[in-house]
């Protein structure tokens, strides 16, 4: 199980955590269950991507399946949809 970091260090950054679809190439693996996070092309499954601070410093990068992040009881905080959008065929021509 991931070890918890602070919350909120005083004049430093917070851990927070993101919902993600999986990309394809994902190689991470959930430290909550030890098995990878892994794209598969028939089901669109999302992933909570976690970045990690301890003592207001940056420490890494944790990418949990959806379903083990709730398992573990958010342990970096309740995840935020993410906002970025995908760059069409179209848009990566220009």
């Amino acid at each position: 199980m991931a070890a918890k970091s602070s919350t909120k260090p005083p004049g430093g950054m917070s851990s927070r955590a993101v919902i993600r679809p999986i990309e394809a190439g994902c190689t991470a693996e959930c430290p909550h269950c030890g098995e990878r996070v892994k794209f598969r092309a028939r089901h669109r499954d999302d992933q909570i991507i976690c970045n990690v601070y301890v003592d207001g410093k940056w420490d890494r990068v944790e990418q949990f399946h959806a379903a083990c992040y709730a398992e573990a009881k958010d342990p970096h905080g309740e995840p935020h949809k993410s906002e970025t959008k995908r760059r069409g065929k179209k848009a990566a021509k220009q």
